[in-house]
């Protein structure tokens, strides 16, 4: 009795929400989304998702070496959900830890505001430490197999703005908790 009731009562749940990004094109992307670096991220995140928000957009940014981008309802970058959010980092005065090596994902913003991001996400390809500190960093590519799918990517003909000829659509993105 004893050890039931200390399971259930006065214990934090450390357990990070997992997403899975399914694609169109039948591939998927497992993320841990880390709830305790960057909370108000991640939950925005859950809640564009599990409202269907990603559903159908693009990973409309590929820049070979660095990033892959998603997450624009317009696909041009300059789209998002119709609000922002503050950016959980610490030039904007929060303590993020969170390190942008090859695998993490973190949130796009407008390079002249801190407190820019809505929905655009992008996943780093190399280590980046050029942007620790100044953008919000709120999760990681779980596994070898999802992190090949994004490797993938980076192998896209784009344009000169970075925009795949073809460009990986994201069918759905499911969160467990």
């Amino acid at each position: 009795m004893l050890a039931l009731f200390g399971a259930g009562c006065g214990g934090k749940d450390t357990k990070n929400p997992i997403a899975t990004l399914e694609l169109k094109n039948g591939k998927t992307i497992k993320m841990e989304l880390f709830k305790d670096a960057a909370p108000e991220t991640v939950a925005n995140f859950i809640e564009l998702a599990e409202c269907g928000f990603y559903d159908d957009l693009t990973f409309h940014r590929v820049v070979p070496g660095f990033v892959v981008q998603a997450g624009d309802p317009k696909g041009d970058s300059s789209g998002g959900p119709g609000y922002t959010i503050k950016g959980e980092f610490s030039a904007n005065g929060v303590d993020n830890p969170t390190e942008h090596v090859r695998g993490v994902v973190s949130m796009a913003r407008r390079e002249d505001d801190y407190d820019s991001a809505g929905s655009q996400f992008f996943i780093c390809l190399a280590d980046s430490p050029q942007l620790n500190g100044l953008y919000a960093a709120f999760g990681r590519v779980m596994d070898d197999e999802s992190m090949a799918v994004v490797d993938d990517m980076a192998t896209l003909t784009v344009d000169a703005n970075g925009k795949p000829a073809s460009p990986p659509v994201i069918k759905t993105i499911k969160i467990e908790k």
